[in-house]
């Protein structure tokens, strides 16, 4: 322990450690945080403030444009510290104080008990006696534990519409280059960030990322639980590589707070996963070099091995995973995983009527679905509605006999009747757009904020509120309604600057105003089931998805593009809310109905495909993969993730995923147009066992053929049916 440590703060439990250093002479800083009760391996001592809070009176103490060693951050010192435990979760508060500038930040870690990942936010308060602009607070500030930072990998995710959940892992060294700052005596200056704009909080980027020690597979994986906007950066200083995780900044998103005497600001919260790491995992695949592009390559030095930071990688999404189910709303809908069908995708498209819904109905129901939802159209009369929703009242013209008739269709053939809504926009044409008033819109400067052809509510004004309340209730308790689908396809920008310091200040408390509104709808309906949808999931984060029940994962109507999305989505979400579509349809063959059902199965089956014209052997086969999706889900609620090809590259031709339940792995594997006939997928956890492979889905098929060595932990895949194809494996050992 360095010689000026005047305290530590150690605080955890059976799955996590931390350790908290206090310095005379320097900020307070995290020395540790690990998984289990045992110390990890001391890391060299790092002077990264625990908090950074940068302020326009001083900046940071040496220039850059990083959140790292500002001003206020480096003189912030302990104050005191509390521990507690409740419902099963653990709490360290962590108190800081500079006197300079009369701010306090108190650092707030939950954890649940038993895993490694905690969540952390950060409350500053103005103890001062006089205002105090705030331009940028993190929610977490810490030195990663490595011995080089040339060692470490960096692990982060693109995402756009159609095209969601593309992971890339790559050296930090090749966006943050060694600049040899011993020589030099100062940290660097250049930083690796990303960010977000606006309220597609995953438009551009997941809002996620992680650093791995290729040497020791020691894994930090981090997500930003905010629905708007968000900045993660990493960075090389003298003491090594440092990560800073915050909500919405003055140099990103033109936010900043102005704190007067006695108020508080809090951040946005964060969570960590940790793994100590395991030279065990890795990945490759013969013939095609499928895996290249993504994560299981493992760019840098050890290239191509797989070896190192696979497994670490691995463990510390299990215990994401582990998070995120201890973090989400209770709910009915958790232990039913009701099988949904949805009329949108390659089927009525936007265009429902009685005489197109009631045969799909019917054939849904014999198919095994459990909700209907009647997608986008639902409310148009006209034929061009896009720009005048707002009222949601049902079509007369699409239903003669009322909406109702296809609700109670629908309710008769045992299902729960769903309807697509988009909330938060009132179009420009629609009436509501005269009957709110000025002030419940985001606006600037006294202007309403309009995106292709929408006007964007604002959820802080009560009339906003009231207006969606009423839609919401009718729809329930009037028509029945209980599932909705939450779409949401405009993007606001930087915000509002009515009853706000800054625009991105306006947008936070509409962020955060949006998201008591629904846990307000769910407390009013608690059986209501609230899918998240943005532009397929554009806004895909911990801060709507702790609250709503699943996730649309893409938009993507191409059946051969969605499974790289299907495949990276439970590193980026619980399996039991990937929603991912299967749409089947007349005209595909056999094999290429197995490979859009293996796209579901082994997420939350999001089901559509004009079913009605399909052939008898054609419905059965989607019936068989609806029977093995259902009989799959009480495993689904505790599985962990694994990649046996590691995550996928947006054109690998073979790509998997696993779940792992209990001593039970299954693996949907897909080979795309181009691959060679085989493939070689690593599951190290299986090493040193023997196992039956069982072909589970489709069940009947034939064409693949399945050869697992045990000492090697290689399970070789070949498949002489032609591709497309896919196919669902159960592995248990004997």
């Amino acid at each position: 322990m360095p010689a000026d440590v005047v305290e530590t703060v150690r605080w955890g439990h059976t799955g996590l450690t931390a350790v908290v250093e206090i310095h005379p002479d320097r900020p307070v800083s995290l020395r540790e945080l690990s998984a289990g009760t045992r110390s990890a391996p001391p890391a060299a001592p790092s002077s990264q403030p625990l908090v950074e809070v940068l302020v326009p009176g001083e900046g940071r103490a040496r220039a850059s444009q990083r959140l790292s060693e500002t001003a206020v951050g480096c003189r912030l010192r302990y104050a005191g510290s509390e521990q507690s435990s409740a419902n099963g979760w653990h709490e360290l508060r962590i108190r800081l104080r500079d006197q300079a500038s009369g701010l306090d930040a108190e650092l707030i870690m939950r954890s649940p008990d038993g895993v490694s990942a905690v969540q952390v936010r950060v409350l500053v308060t103005n103890t001062g006696e006089h205002p105090v602009p705030l331009l940028a607070v993190t929610s977490f500030a810490a030195a990663f534990p490595a011995e080089h930072a040339s060692g470490l990998d960096l692990l982060y995710a693109d995402s756009e519409w159609l095209a969601e959940n593309r992971w890339t892992r790559r050296p930090l060294g090749d966006h943050v280059p060694d600049l040899g700052l011993g020589a030099h005596g100062q940290h660097g200056k250049g930083t690796f960030a990303l960010t977000s704009q606006g309220t597609w909080s995953s438009g551009r980027h997941v809002p996620m990322g992680g650093l791995i020690d290729r040497r020791t597979g020691r894994t930090w994986l981090w997500q930003i639980e905010h629905n708007g906007p968000w900045r993660w950066e990493t960075g090389e200083r003298l003491d090594g590589a440092y990560v800073a995780l915050s909500g919405p900044t003055d140099l990103d998103h033109q936010w900043n707070e102005l704190l007067a005497p006695g108020e508080s600001f809090t951040t946005v919260p964060v969570a960590i996963a940790v793994s100590d790491g395991s030279r065990e995992g890795g990945a490759r695949v013969t013939g095609d070099g499928a895996g290249a592009s993504g994560v299981g390559a493992s760019a840098g030095p050890e290239a191509g091995a797989g070896a190192a930071g696979i497994d670490g990688m691995e463990s510390a999404a299990a215990a994401l995973t582990a998070y995120r189910r201890a973090l989400v709303r209770p709910h009915p809908d958790r232990p039913a995983l009701p099988l949904i069908f949805n009329d949108y995708m390659n089927t009525l498209m936007g265009d429902p009527t009685t005489e197109k819904l009631l045969p799909l109905i019917d054939a849904a129901a014999a198919a095994g679905a459990q909700v209907f939802c009647v997608d986008a159209g639902w409310y148009d009369d006209g034929g061009d509605w896009w720009d005048s929703v707002g009222e949601w009242h049902p079509s007369q013209t699409r239903f003669p006999h009322g909406l109702e008739e296809v609700l109670t269709r629908i309710t008769s053939a045992g299902m729960t009747p769903g309807l697509w809504l988009e909330p938060e926009v009132i179009g420009v044409r629609s009436p509501m757009a005269d009957k709110l008033p000025d002030a419940a819109f985001l606006q600037r400067g006294g202007v309403r904020l309009a995106e292709h052809g929408r006007y964007h509510l604002d959820l802080r004004h009560p009339a906003a509120v009231a207006h969606l309340d009423q839609v919401v209730d009718r729809l329930v308790e009037e028509l029945g309604v209980g599932y909705f689908k939450l779409d949401y396809n405009i993007n606001p920008g930087a915000g509002t600057d009515v009853d706000a310091p800054s625009v991105g200040a306006g947008l936070l408390a509409h962020n955060r105003a949006h998201l008591a509104w629904l846990e307000s709808v769910l407390d009013r309906h608690p059986r209501l089931v609230l899918e998240n949808c943005g532009s397929g999931a554009m806004r895909m984060d911990y801060a709507m998805l702790s609250r709503l029940q699943l996730q649309s994962t893409s938009d993507q109507q191409d059946f051969l593009r969605y499974p790289p999305i299907a495949v990276a989505a439970p590193l980026s979400m619980l399996p039991e809310q990937a929603a991912n579509w299967a749409y089947p349809q007349p005209g595909m063959t056999a094999e290429e109905i197995a490979f859009t059902m293996c796209t579901g199965i082994l997420g939350r089956l999001y089901l559509s495909g004009d079913l009605p014209r399909m052939a008898p052997e054609q419905l059965a086969l989607v019936a068989e993969g609806v029977r093995l999706h259902r009989s799959l889900r009480a495993d689904l609620l505790r599985a962990t993730p694994c990649w046996p090809l590691g995550l996928p590259g947006w054109d690998d031709p073979w790509l998997a995923l696993g779940l792992r339940t209990g001593q039970v792995t299954r693996l949907a594997v897909w080979r795309r147009p181009g691959a060679s006939g085989t493939a070689v997928l690593r599951l190290p956890h299986l090493a040193g066992r023997d196992l039956t492979v069982e072909l589970a889905y489709p069940a009947a098929a034939e064409g693949w053929a399945c050869s697992w060595n045990a000492r090697a932990a290689e399970l070789t895949v070949t498949a002489t049916t032609p591709a497309p194809t896919a196919r669902i494996l159960h592995l248990r050992p004997l």
